[in-house]
């Protein structure tokens, strides 16, 4: 089945990446685009999910906006999370088919893909029971939060390349108490890869996993024409 790839050059706000999700979600739903994925950085922001809870955030709205980091509820699964530069993030938007026939599948070849990437860079990552995402014996390299409407995802995963773990001491990530959050830079220092790096290797287990050969592009250069007013 073909889909879309589209990476994205320099880190977007939240609330750019929600609206363009949107937006793509509507056309699929209208069958006006094949499956989309996007591959981006945010610029700094701490996101509730729909178990999210504000007591989950350790500083104020006042402290995070001195920081330069945004505060925002999200319409994805699960608690509270960080977004910054140094992260690469999945969007996919998908309509879900017979390799993901309901949500547990879905998660499941998510965190397949996020432990295979980790692999690729000689790292052993892994599941564990009753928590979701990819984890490490360092901490938790990969969180995973969507939404599912009317079958077509929404939201989807962060991996941690080179992203500052300061950000992480904010919050309670995932509202998992006293769990560490760990990256590619934390575990392979001076060898970590580049963000671009890790986002090529998981557009390609992406592609293996769930069953969709990717047409690559940048979001600046070389959009479908279906596309470009999505972006805009």
């Amino acid at each position: 089945m073909k889909a879309w790839a589209v990476f994205f050059d320099a880190p977007l706000p939240y609330a750019r990446g929600v609206e363009i999700q949107e937006r793509l979600h509507a056309a699929r739903l209208a069958d006006q685009i094949p499956d989309v994925v996007l591959l981006l950085e945010h610029t700094p922001v701490v996101t509730l999910g729909q178990r999210g809870r504000h007591d989950g955030v350790r500083v104020s709205a006042e402290r995070l906006r001195a920081l330069g980091v945004d505060l925002a509820r999200a319409s994805r699964g699960g608690n509270v999370t960080f977004h910054g530069p140094g992260q690469c993030v999945l969007y996919p938007i998908l309509r879900l088919g017979s390799q993901e026939a309901d949500a547990h599948g879905y998660l499941y070849n998510l965190e397949e893909v996020a432990i295979r990437t980790a692999g690729d860079f000689g790292i052993r990552a892994y599941r564990r029971e009753g928590k979701n995402g990819a984890w490490t014996d360092d901490g938790k390299i990969a969180a995973i939060g969507f939404r599912l409407k009317r079958w077509v995802t929404l939201h989807g995963m962060s991996f941690n390349v080179d992203i500052d773990l300061a950000g992480f001491d904010l919050i309670i990530p995932c509202g998992l108490i006293g769990e560490r959050v760990s990256s590619l830079q934390r575990l392979l220092g001076e060898k970590s890869p580049s963000v671009a790096q890790v986002g090529a290797r998981l557009a390609h287990h992406f592609s293996e996993i769930c069953g969709r050969e990717l047409d690559v592009f940048r979001v600046d250069k070389d959009l479908p024409a279906d596309l470009k007013p999505l972006f805009a």
